[in-house]
């Protein structure tokens, strides 16, 4: 089993960040992009003070870069860090497309399936390649011959089929976790009916995490979290409500009447317990070690929620180190 944390978002000093948590025995470090960080430069100040753990986006989407773009960063970042890199992709949502890169949100789980495949390719394929695809067309580019795995994350059945065609790993968020193991069953059919092994097919979901002695207050991160998630994306919305469908229909719905604090009141802590990782040191590291025993996981991703205090990050951070 893989532990992994996520560099918390607004968290500036990613080197020593980098370099506490190789200390601590993580054996990935991942980091989001949305505005204002380019992951791969900010991965490559991590490159360059640590030397053990793996360094992974989580995620970059698949319209910002064509795929030839992504495998360049990919491949430059990885030859820095000695081959200890992931790339992770992802469709994103139509506010952050539409209305930051100013491109259609078109045809996301077919977006997927072509930058993954390509990506691959120009990663880890040898000689030159060639590609026809409905969204691109790639003639005579040689390959850039690193050997960078691609993972996708991915909820909904088309984007989970995309990436069982496709992907070397999925990146689920907000399927419970229980769930991710039905989840898993159309990624595994549709690799099977490619011809690949679902078997080698990482699963490496987020888990948000919030560890403090007041465990009310960690409580209240992961609520805040899965309710900005809930009530902001309907792919969220629909991921939750298969186990939680009044609940994340009142979370929804109090979302977009503007009302923030009914909506992280909506979320129950049944949905924090099947979501989520959070409580006191001892409780949350039971409740870790619980969702790392589930056979669907490979890999956890810490997910400290945005917004929480520099000390619950840190405690988060240091209790769940895998030493």
């Amino acid at each position: 089993m893989v532990r992994s944390v996520i560099v918390p978002e607004g968290y500036d000093e990613i080197g020593p960040f980098a370099e506490r948590a190789e200390e601590l025995g993580y054996e990935r470090l991942w980091i989001g992009e949305l505005w204002g960080r380019d992951a791969f430069v900010a991965l490559t100040e991590a490159a360059q003070l640590t030397s053990d753990i793996d360094l992974g986006t989580a995620i970059v989407n698949v319209y910002g870069r064509s795929p030839a773009t992504l495998a360049q960063a990919a491949a430059s970042l990885d030859a820095e860090a000695s081959g200890r890199v992931v790339l992770g992709v992802g469709t994103s949502t139509p506010k952050a497309i539409e209305d930051l890169h100013g491109v259609p949100f078109e045809n996301p789980p077919r977006r997927l399936h072509e930058t993954v495949e390509l990506s691959r390719a120009f990663l880890q394929e040898d000689g030159r390649v060639e590609y026809e695809g409905e969204v691109f067309e790639v003639a005579d580019f040689p390959a850039l011959d690193a050997d960078v795995p691609v993972y996708a994350a991915a909820l909904g059945s088309a984007n989970r089929r995309a990436t069982g065609r496709t992907a070397d790993g999925w990146i689920p968020h907000n399927i419970p976790f229980d769930h991710l193991d039905d989840a898993f069953e159309t990624i595994a059919e549709t690799a099977s009916d490619a011809g690949r092994d679902p078997d080698a097919i990482q699963t490496a979901p987020y888990v948000p995490a919030a560890v403090s002695e007041d465990a009310d207050a960690a409580y209240e991160r992961v609520a805040a979290h899965l309710a900005y998630y809930v009530g902001s994306g309907e792919g969220y919305r629909n991921a939750v409500a298969q186990a939680f469908p009044d609940a994340a229909d009142a979370v929804a719905e109090a979302w977009r009447e503007g009302d923030r604090d009914a909506a992280r009141e909506a979320v129950t802590q049944e949905m924090i317990d099947a979501l989520g990782v959070a409580g006191t040191p001892e409780e949350a590291r039971e409740k870790l070690d619980d969702v790392e025993a589930i056979d669907a996981i490979d890999e956890s991703i810490l997910v400290v929620p945005a917004g929480t205090g520099e000390e619950i990050t840190r405690t988060t951070v240091a209790e769940l180190a895998p030493r």
